[in-house]
């Protein structure tokens, strides 16, 4: 890891805590599910002048704290109940404003080429920019629900957000940064304030959830970034690329159901699968037969009949998934992977929502991030339509991110963590690198 040399952190505080409306949230399913896994943690890259940093931290915490009495619930703790009655665990979230963190750091050696030139993003210097690395969200019952680290560099400031994901999605992660920077950059905020009731739940189950002998993981297990057996790299993708992926795609299957992101995404699925298919010691019999999975994140605030608004705090999104062998999927190629991934976003109906609601508190499950992660699977979160680049806190736009969202309209960019060897492979593969933008194509 990159030093780091840490020069304040203060704990952020909601002001007029007694006129708060909610002092207790229940964990919906949907929140409850992702108990055993992973924050949700992103930054923006700034390139700022010398003379724009004299006062910048005291103004990035003071718009954080009004950022932060917006959405109270985010500087509280998770709670949890342990029911006699029946040996169950309830687990909430606590709006006591035990407070949200807020550090300044600096790393005085790194400048902004050292965070964008690498065609490999520097793991070592990157995870030094987060608070909370390796942190579950169970842990949001004694750790910060909300933790920022706003780091000087040589030549710029990087600015890295730790949220708890049992608490929110990438839409409430993205609704705080919206509004910070708005806050930041104007002084007040025009965004539509956040809404925390769960009454959209009325009619369909009851909380708390209750889970039958929960067990806390064995902190041994916690595997805390960065990880020597996986490397991370930004693939670009430019509006026209990803047109015509889609084209071809729809063509291939004679429809025109398949959208960008779906083409997109089973673009990477057949090519990664492909490389990893190269490295493999199997036969080719043995690997035809194995099986593939694709595991997306979708939301369903608009799959409800009464639809949620993206104000919502809290998560509102269910795990799909495309299962197919290797054999059939390099087969059918693109079209093939992008319409089984259609297939299976086009099945979250609000029917499914509601099995899924009803299914969990009569048995809940609660996934483990070594579950998802299997030698065959790939998974994406996030979303493109997050406004990310429009994080202008004052000083312009940010010049790079941790999520995939183009800078330019209608281009996509995937952060990929995979082997060092499948993205040996994939950068060898000409296919692959010929449907990217130019300026990423470099081995």
């Amino acid at each position: 890891m990159e030093d780091i040399r840490f020069i304040s952190t203060t704990y952020v505080q909601p002001k007029n805590q007694i006129d708060h409306q909610y002092t207790k949230l229940e964990l919906t399913p949907c929140d409850v599910q992702l108990l055993l896994v992973h924050t949700i943690q992103k930054g923006l890259l700034f390139h700022i002048p010398d003379k724009q940093r004299l006062k910048l931290i005291e103004h990035l915490k003071a718009s954080f704290s009004r950022t932060l009495d917006i959405f109270y619930p985010l500087a509280g703790r998770i709670a949890v109940t342990e029911n006699e009655d029946d040996n169950t665990t309830s687990f909430s979230l606590d709006c006591n404003g035990a407070g949200a963190e807020f550090v300044n750091a600096a790393a005085d050696a790194v400048t902004v080429a050292d965070i964008l030139d690498p065609v490999l993003v520097p793991d070592n210097i990157v995870y030094s920019l987060f608070l909370m690395n390796g942190v579950l969200n169970y842990e949001g019952k004694s750790k910060p629900l909300l933790a920022v680290q706003v780091t000087d560099l040589v030549d710029g400031v990087f600015i890295g957000m730790t949220m708890n994901h049992s608490v929110g999605d990438g839409t409430c992660f993205w609704n705080f940064f919206n509004t910070w920077s708005e806050i930041s950059r104007s002084g007040t905020s025009t965004i539509a304030k956040p809404i925390f009731g769960r009454e959209f739940l009325d009619g369909i189950i009851h909380l708390p959830i209750r889970i039958p002998f929960f067990q806390y993981p064995n902190p041994e297990d916690k595997v805390v970034p960065p990880m020597p057996s996986l490397q991370q790299r930004v693939f670009h993708f430019r509006k026209e690329k990803i047109a015509a992926l889609k084209s071809k795609a729809n063509a291939q299957m004679a429809t025109c159901k398949i959208s960008s992101l779906q083409a997109l995404m089973g673009h990477l699925w057949v090519s990664i699968t492909r490389a990893r298919g190269l490295i493999s010691s199997a036969t080719e019999d043995e690997a035809s037969q194995e099986i593939t999975k694709y595991i997306v994140i979708v939301g369903i605030r608009q799959r409800l009949h009464v639809p949620l608004s993206d104000q919502y705090l809290g998560n509102a999104v269910l795990f799909g998934t495309a299962t197919t062998t290797v054999g059939e999927l390099l087969q059918g190629g693109l079209g093939f992977a992008a319409m089984e991934l259609n297939k299976v976003i086009a099945l979250q109906t609000e029917l499914e929502v509601r099995k899924f609601l009803e299914g969990f508190v009569e048995n809940p499950s609660l996934p483990k991030r070594s579950a998802v992660m299997k030698s065959n699977s790939l998974i994406t979160g996030s979303s493109p339509r997050f406004d990310v680049y429009g994080n202008d806190f004052g000083w312009g736009r940010p010049v790079a991110l941790t999520v995939f969202a183009g800078a330019e309209e209608g281009s996509i960019d995937f952060e990929a963590c995979l082997s060092p060897q499948t993205l040996q492979a994939l950068a060898e593969d000409e296919e692959f690198m010929q449907s990217m933008a130019l300026d990423c194509y470099k081995l």
